[in-house]
């Protein structure tokens, strides 16, 4: 007998706290997986149905009068894109009048006399090939050329300015698809996401979820709603109005942007306009980021920006980035392994809520659909890509575009 009172106690006291603290752990995460449920619900319903991509130009129809359009290109070492996007601009099929202005932004690499030689074989519309010289302190290298290219054309007096990037190749008929959507919707700004090389491993893997995170942060719904304070655009193709870009002070009022197609749309709806986003069907980029290095600098580079340079803001991003998009796998093969029934549903439903929105953009993207599922491994990529991000700012390297580096974040970002 006294044997048996001997021996409880100890089973007690050994046995009982290990099966709280056991009991504590699961109960853990099964609150974080139905958090991350109830984040996925949100999202999947509250979120501007940003997974749909169904968002393309808006019904059109042809004016009476074709307005005149300056196209306005920034390029820097650009002369290995240049012989697959040029000629698609130079040979549009528009009815109105056109000219091309393509900037020459210090290239090293004869960007500019490529581009004379391509405009001579192609003939079509009609290009100047300037140079703004270096820019001067607070301004962004592509700004500054920017601003020199539509200095050139609003000599021209057009009623258009057609911004897009010496790496966006377009279909024939695109111009004239921009300027109808904008002419029938009265839009002051009309940007189309392009659709993004899809070939090398590490591209099938990462930019889909890049333009589906973009999504996500602005969706594309809210983005054409008059009222509405959600504003982006896709730099790569903008068709922005003169007289918008003039009472917006465009671009000289977001001269040190790093991320400057938001904040050109911020600062044409914050004066009045009128803008749309959508995704692409007649506008792709024919840049090629082959390994995984080139994904992660074209992310990293303005990934701090995006966050206002906010180490609060950071720390937020990457708890959300875990609470949503990293613990659904993990409480599901948790709960698996643990025995833990709620652990293992709450987190295998938000995985395959998850796993479901991202379908729509593998599809636009012609990707198997098997990708799908990896979405958070891609997710933790992009978590360490902005923490990345962070790190190169506080060494003093801060964002980059084309060799020139912005260390610091200007007064109206912070």
């Amino acid at each position: 007998m006294s044997a048996i009172f001997t021996r409880a106690p100890y089973r007690i006291g050994l046995n009982g706290p290990v099966r709280w603290g056991r009991l504590r752990r699961v109960s853990a995460v099964v609150w974080t997986a139905v958090g991350s449920l109830a984040a996925w619900l949100w999202l999947l319903l509250g979120q501007g149905f940003f997974w749909r991509t169904d968002v393309r130009l808006p019904p059109r129809g042809e004016p009476d009068v074709w307005p005149s359009v300056c196209v306005v290109v920034p390029a820097r070492d650009e002369a290995a894109v240049l012989p697959e996007s040029l000629p698609s601009l130079l040979t549009q099929d528009y009815p109105g009048h056109a000219e091309v202005f393509l900037v020459d932004d210090g290239s090293a690499d004869g960007t500019g006399e490529l581009a004379r030689e391509l405009a001579r074989q192609h003939g079509g519309l009609p290009l100047t090939v300037s140079s703004p010289g270096e820019p001067p302190a607070g301004w962004t290298g592509k700004l500054w050329a920017v601003r020199h290219g539509i200095g050139l054309a609003r000599v021209r007096g057009p009623e258009f300015l057609l911004l897009t990037d010496a790496d966006i190749a377009h279909d024939p008929d695109s111009l004239r698809e921009l300027v109808a959507a904008a002419r029938t919707g009265g839009f002051d700004l009309v940007s189309q996401m392009a659709r993004l090389r899809v070939e090398s491993l590490w591209e099938r893997l990462v930019v889909p979820a890049f333009v589906y995170f973009f999504a996500q942060l602005y969706p594309f719904r809210r983005i054409g709603v008059r009222g509405s304070r959600t504003a982006a655009a896709a730099g790569g193709c903008v068709l922005l109005r003169t007289d918008a870009a003039e009472r917006a002070g465009v671009p000289d009022s977001v001269r040190q942007a790093v991320i400057d197609d938001v904040a050109l749309a911020k600062a044409v709806k914050g004066g009045g306009g009128h803008i749309w986003l959508g995704l692409a069907d007649r506008v792709d980029s024919v840049r090629p980021y082959p390994r995984l290095y080139d994904l992660w600098r074209m992310v990293s580079r303005s990934a701090y920006a995006q966050l206002r340079h906010n180490p609060l803001l950071l720390l937020g991003t990457v708890l959300g980035l875990a609470v949503v998009y990293l613990v659904p796998p993990v409480a599901c093969v948790v709960g698996l392994v643990t025995g833990s029934a709620a652990a293992a549903v709450a987190g295998g439903l938000a995985w395959l809520l998850m796993t479901a929105t991202y379908v729509p953009m593998l599809r636009y993207y012609r990707q198997p659909l098997g990708l799908a599922p990896l979405l958070p491994f891609t997710a933790l990529l992009y978590l360490f890509m902005t923490v990345d991000s962070a790190v190169q700012h506080y060494r003093g390297r801060g964002a980059a575009w084309k060799g020139r580096t912005y260390a610091r974040p200007a007064p109206e970002q912070r």
